[in-house]
């Protein structure tokens, strides 16, 4: 009997049409992704135009000579921040970090905001006294620049020890700024509410011998986290150097926005702060 013969089912071919098809849709996202960055990065040089125009003119040409001296692409930032706050007192905060400041030679940031105030670090814990603070303390006097001290707190320290070492170090007087609490980490073996116990106990003392309330540096997310509601009595320095934050708040009196800027005797990079009001009203907050 003969065999049936069976069909050979012919081969599918590869759908090519499908991976062409996916090739030019994934080419188009990117494509779109690409557009897409370019608009941005086209808005944003729009919208620091006259920074720009300040770094690549004037700050090349005069200020840096060479590579080596080029700096950060936020240089562009700080002009365009501080020429829409020129109105308010621009100042520093320096330490040890910034190594052997010429004082005579300080006078504006990026050669164009003059420095009005300059915070300087005294002390650290209970027990560090800054290297630089003594020649910065007097230095800042000897240059004009209205000063205050601040102390870099260490939460798994005693409070009033920490108190006492601020006290023998800074010796106020009329003219110069309130001090200032420096708080920006988190104990290790306490809870929060014994940090801001010795927080308290800190604030108190200092206002107890300078008869004068301090002002407490911190970080935005720290002071809206643990101090904004139970220390609403002092008043607040905040840092926050979000490229993209550009307005000060109303219940900042003081605003650091960037640790990243030149000034013309400093030999590293310094931060800037804004006062939330005039010099004349900068004046009004010093010590008589």
């Amino acid at each position: 009997m003969r065999k049936p013969t069976q069909k050979k089912i012919p081969l599918k071919r590869k759908a090519t049409v499908k991976r062409k098809s996916s090739y030019f849709k994934s080419n188009k996202v990117f494509f779109g992704l690409g557009i897409i960055f370019i608009s941005l990065l086209m808005t944003a040089a729009y919208h620091y135009k006259n920074g720009l125009a300040y770094y690549l003119g004037f700050k090349t040409n005069k200020v840096i000579r060479n590579s080596a001296e080029a700096k950060h692409f936020s240089d562009v930032r700080n002009f365009q921040l501080l020429s829409k706050y020129s109105e308010k007192a621009i100042g520093l905060d320096v330490s040890q970090y910034q190594e052997q400041i010429d004082w005579p030679s300080v006078r504006a940031v990026e050669n164009t905001f003059p420095v009005r105030f300059v915070f300087i670090r005294a002390t650290v814990g209970k027990d560090k006294v800054d290297l630089q603070f003594k020649n910065n303390w007097m230095g800042s006097k000897d240059n004009k620049i209205l000063r205050g001290a601040y102390h870099y707190y260490r939460p798994n320290e005693n409070s009033l020890e920490q108190a006492a070492i601020f006290i023998k170090t800074v010796q106020l007087r009329k003219g110069d700024l309130p001090p200032v609490l420096d708080i920006e980490s988190l104990p290790e073996n306490q809870p929060i509410d014994s940090l801001k116990v010795g927080l308290r106990r800190w604030l108190q003392k200092i206002d107890a011998h300078y008869k004068v309330k301090p002002i407490i540096y911190t970080g935005e997310k720290y002071y809206n986290a643990f101090l904004k509601e139970e220390f609403n009595e002092y008043t607040f320095w905040i840092a926050n150097y979000n490229f993209f934050v550009e307005d000060i708040k109303d219940d900042w009196l003081f605003w650091q926005f960037t640790e990243r800027a030149t000034v013309r005797g400093i030999p590293c990079d310094v931060d800037v702060n804004i006062y939330n009001g005039t010099p004349k009203m900068l004046q009004y907050l010093t010590i008589n």
